[in-house]
């Protein structure tokens, strides 16, 4: 008979059945070493399984569980854990190592890099620190000899300056190399040692495969950089040259030209494209030079780099009779770089038939910001019209004789150009200078800096200042360097009549080229009482009236012109407890064009 015919319950009806427990393999050789996220997982789910377990032994383990878990912690722990991992970067392989390094360029990084551990200190000093920059003269065999021995090092090298044998710059070299003798720096024969110098410079440099800039101011030396420069050609890496060198100018012999542009057209030349930077020029020693100054070689030079992005070509002319400048109507012509952003022409010529050359050249460089042409151009009117529209429409920077800035600033422009600074502009008062007036009024609205190269009146430069309500930054050159001499002015100008000008310009933070301040003795800073004459007294009462007059007529107005000739001082204007005062700085001559006052 059932139990619901009987009319009772059963003691288990109505209870449901317990789930069978999730156990965890407790064998160790099923988990692997490598797999982290693998044994936190199983961890996590036997931590999970001590609430389940029966009586006395919920949340206990057993000896099998304590065992694994402790291995589990030791495959999570390298990853996870407090402790130095075994796997660290510090015992990887020499060979892994010293590649880590090869792809760290700058010096400063290095540096870094080789301080982290004893380790990487052993393998980046030797081999990697002292082999980035080598700067070493021609004659310095011991030190060619050395990287072609050592062909592993020498493709650490990423700068290379060729110095030359008169200069007076300490050399860069590996530590060891200057202090070893080797037998190639001895010769029987002393009218080859140039020829001994060049077949070792040539095949060190050859084996830098990683080059990244190259300097050449070997100007004393029977070795030419035409010898070295097939060489360099081969590196891919190579982005930055900047060659001071005479034989850069030289004009192409017929033979010479006969040979190589029969192997040109057999040969094509090699493409760098990661060339950006250029500059060549030309230096003031007569070794090399020649009365008639040619571009063919740079031509066919920057033939070879269709990215460049700066590129800098400078000529020295020679003094005397029969000396003549490079003409530059074939590079007008020819050269096309799409993404150059600066160029700098100094001391070219550039003939009247050569205007249209130097038209469409201007108006195909679209990408230009910065501009320094301080080149002859004959016929300078007549590039106002032959300029299209729309020509340089990125142009920021503009260092150039006046009457070239007024072609420019004349070109039309559907857009107006973001022109910001003017350099090199002579004012004479003559009718260019209302012409350039005119033309800078339009384009004024963003001008913000402004170097002259002189003046002579200061009429000219109160209408300056009218066409540039936006300027910070004024030096206005030197007085009188030019046209009808006048009277140069006093040490020390008018203060009341310079503030008052300046005053047309309300954002003026510099102001260089006028003296308005007088000569005092330098005091030192922890004399708090100086000893002064009745004379520096009155120069010191005068200075600090100064002060204050160009602080009130030009608020934003902190740096001007030191008494003393030269750019290493400044005097800069402050306010303390409510008081004008001024101080004397000493700034770096590279620093002075710079907007800081440090």
């Amino acid at each position: 008979m059932s139990t619901r015919a009987l009319g009772k319950r059963s003691p288990l009806q109505g209870t449901k059945a317990r789930k069978p427990l999730h156990t965890v393999s407790t064998d160790l050789g099923h988990y692997d070493r490598s797999d982290p996220f693998s044994a936190i997982n199983v961890l996590r789910k036997l931590l999970s399984l001590l609430p389940t377990k029966l009586g006395g032994c919920q949340y206990k383990m057993t000896p099998e569980e304590h065992k694994l878990s402790m291995h589990l912690l030791m495959i999570v722990e390298p990853f996870v854990g407090a402790t130095p991992s075994r796997r660290n970067i510090s015992r990887q392989p020499t060979e892994i190592l010293d590649s880590i390094a090869f792809y760290v360029d700058s010096k400063r990084d290095l540096l870094s890099l080789a301080l982290t551990c004893q380790r990487m200190y052993s393998i980046v000093f030797p081999r990697h620190f002292n082999y980035r920059v080598i700067k070493a003269k021609v004659s310095s065999i011991r030190v060619w000899n050395h990287l072609i021995v050592h062909r592993g090092l020498a493709r650490h090298v990423r700068h290379l300056d060729i110095l030359d044998e008169r200069s007076l710059e300490s050399e860069i070299v590996p530590s060891g190399i200057t202090t070893t003798d080797t037998d190639v720096e001895s010769t029987d024969d002393e009218l080859e040692i140039h020829a001994k110098q060049e077949k070792l410079l040539i095949s060190a440099v050859g084996r830098m495969h990683s080059l990244q800039s190259f300097r050449w101011s070997c100007t004393h030396s029977l070795i030419l950089i035409a010898s070295l420069w097939p060489t360099l050609l081969k590196f891919p890496r190579l982005s930055l040259v900047e060659l001071n060198d005479n034989t850069m100018f030289l004009p192409r012999e017929d033979q010479d030209s006969d040979e190589e542009g029969s192997s040109n057209r057999t040969k094509k030349a090699p493409v760098l494209r990661e060339m950006t930077t250029v500059s060549i020029k030309s230096i003031k020693s007569s070794y090399g030079i020649t009365k008639h100054p040619q571009l063919l070689r740079i031509a066919e030079l920057l033939a070879s780099y269709p990215n460049l992005q700066n590129l800098d070509i400078a000529y020295t002319s020679p003094r005397g009779p029969g000396f003549t400048r490079p003409t530059a109507d074939d590079f007008y012509l020819c050269g096309r770089w799409k993404n150059l952003t600066s160029l700098t022409l100094n001391n070219l010529w550039c003939t009247t038939q050569g205007l249209d050359c130097l038209a469409t050249f201007l108006s195909a460089h679209d990408s230009l910001e910065t501009l320094h042409f301080d080149s002859t151009v004959a016929s300078i009117a007549t590039l106002a019209t032959l300029l299209p529209n729309n020509t340089l429409p990125r142009l920021k920077e503009l260092k150039s004789s006046r009457e070239f800035a007024n072609a420019i600033l004349s070109c039309k422009s559907d857009v107006p150009r973001p022109v910001e600074t003017l350099k090199g502009i002579k004012l004479s008062g003559s009718e260019w200078d209302r012409t350039f007036f005119a033309n800078l009024a339009r384009a004024g609205g963003k001008i913000s800096r402004v170097e002259l190269a002189g003046w002579n009146e200061m009429e000219d430069l109160r209408k300056l200042l009218e066409c540039v309500p936006k300027l910070s930054w004024l030096d206005v050159g030197n007085r009188g360097s030019f046209g009808p001499i006048l009277n140069k002015a006093a040490n020390v100008y008018n203060a009341n009549e310079w503030a008052t000008m300046l005053m047309l310009v309300p954002e003026i933070t510099t102001f260089y080229g006028v003296k308005l301040f007088q000569q005092v003795p330098i005091v030192p800073v922890n004399e708090k009482e100086p000893i002064l004459c009745v004379s520096d007294r009155s120069k010191v009462k005068k200075n600090e009236e100064t002060a204050s007059l160009l602080a009130w007529k030009c608020p934003k107005l902190r740096r001007l012109e030191h008494w003393e000739d030269g750019g290493s001082k400044v005097i800069v204007l402050f306010r303390e407890d409510g008081k004008i005062k001024y101080q004397v700085r000493r700034i770096k001559p590279e620093n002075r064009n710079n907007l800081s006052t440090q």
